[in-house]
């Protein structure tokens, strides 16, 4: 297994340009499915999931090219309709292939998905979504059976807000009769990316980034050119990467909106954050100021993705910080990783957990135990005098795209063994 070293103290300071955003790209390359003919997507990020979405693709006929920063699917030779296991629990995210799978086909199989054990996160609002649209489910031995005699547009009423379910409904429903309406939706800026695209290709669909959305159906897609959303979990953490450290930061290519829930916790941690053309300028405090409660939520709350990595600022701060997880129960297991650095963290119940700042971190011997509690290691590593050992990075390369050369650019001692 490969392995980070990492040699703290050096200001993280520079110029930095995100790629697109994990969470949009792997549904956007599931809906390509739909119009059994050719996407062009540009601003693709190179990351482990995308190359795992590729050959998921592929093993059910997919012709795919992946140059530079461009995908171009061609899914119009399609010629298999169950979706290999390997693949599958390699990734949890791969539940979205289903959506779009039974939209263009009338029978698919596919075993329950894998992934970063951050929670059980049950698919039973994706599975029950798709039968209210008329599809018949049969699970068995860990696999999903799926048939289609016809789909129907059904009003859709999700009990939580769901990324994942909404994103698998919006994939069926496009090809549906009649109109679909989803209550409760998911408001993430993604799902707006995956309408934009849906529509790019001739659907019909209206309302992503409310709770509200609406999908009308049509008999057929087309060709489609797409460019992905800037990732704005991956600028969030490396704009930690730079107030950890004390450097100044330049991003371009920012989307305000999508930024503001994690600007606004920035702010309070004393960084100075400033919209500049289409991007933003960040500089460090020159203490870290305490958050008095972080609470993730659905967007456009604070997002899980970026608990961990606020955590490690917070290790640093000048007084005590309430992280309260709302959304998946297992999402505290960097914690004891980063008391092995010295950070004062307590739990008070599983999702709650009392962070009390130090005045310095240590450097240790890690192991990353998902993707974003092991960007939060290497974050907390950066801010050390010695040199830190990272594990396990596998998990991160799932999502950041090159992070050991963008660290190093911006002045990090990190080197890849």
């Amino acid at each position: 297994m490969s392995k980070y070293i990492i040699t703290g103290g050096n200001k993280l300071e520079g110029k930095l340009s995100i790629r697109g955003a994990k969470n949009a790209i792997l549904p956007i390359m599931a809906a390509s499915i739909l119009n059994d003919d050719v996407s062009i997507i540009h601003n693709v990020p190179r990351i482990s999931d995308v190359d795992v979405m590729i050959k998921i693709l592929e093993s059910v006929g997919c012709k795919v090219n992946y140059e530079s920063d461009t995908l171009i699917i061609d899914s119009s030779t399609i010629d298999s309709n169950e979706i290999e296991e390997h693949y599958v629990r390699k990734m949890r995210s791969s539940i979205i292939i289903l959506g779009a799978m039974i939209g263009r086909l009338d029978y698919t199989k596919i075993s329950h998905p894998g992934g970063c054990a951050i929670g059980s996160r049950p698919i039973d609002l994706h599975l029950k979504a798709l039968k209210d649209l008329g599809i018949d489910i049969q699970e068995e031995n860990g696999f999903i059976r799926c048939f289609k005699k016809e789909l129907i547009g059904n009003s859709i009423n999700f009990e939580f807000p769901s990324v994942g379910a909404t994103e698998n409904t919006m994939l069926a429903a496009v090809k549906a009769k009649g109109i679909t309406k989803i209550y409760n939706a998911a408001r993430e800026p993604e799902i707006e990316d995956l309408q934009d695209f849906l529509n790019a290709m001739g659907a019909k669909v209206k309302g992503a980034g409310t709770n509200y959305i609406e999908i009308e159906g049509v008999d057929k897609l087309h060709k489609a050119e797409h460019t992905v959303i800037p990732d704005r979990i991956a600028i969030g953490s490396y704009m930690i990467a730079s107030a950890i450290t004390g450097g100044r930061l330049e991003v371009d290519r920012v989307i305000v909106s999508h930024m503001e829930p994690i600007n606004d916790k920035l702010k309070m941690a004393g960084c100075e954050i400033e919209y500049i053309n289409n991007g933003l300028k960040l500089i460090a405090p020159k203490q870290i100021k305490a958050i008095d409660l972080v609470r993730t939520s659905p967007h456009p709350g604070f997002p899980t993705d970026m608990q961990a990595q606020l955590m490690a600022l917070m290790s640093l701060s000048n007084g005590t910080s309430i992280f309260y997880e709302t959304i998946f129960e297992n999402r505290f297991m960097h914690c004891a990783e980063l008391t092995r650095m010295g950070a004062n963290i307590k739990y008070i119940t599983e999702n709650i957990c009392m962070v009390k700042g130090v005045k310095k971190l240590n450097n240790a011997t890690v192991t990353s135990p998902d993707l974003r509690g092991g960007a939060s290691l290497i974050l907390a590593a950066l801010a050390t005098q010695g040199e830190t050992e990272v594990s396990d990075i596998y998990h991160v390369e799932r999502g950041y795209e090159d992070i050991e050369n963008i660290l190093k650019n911006l002045g990090a001692n990190i080197v890849k063994m």
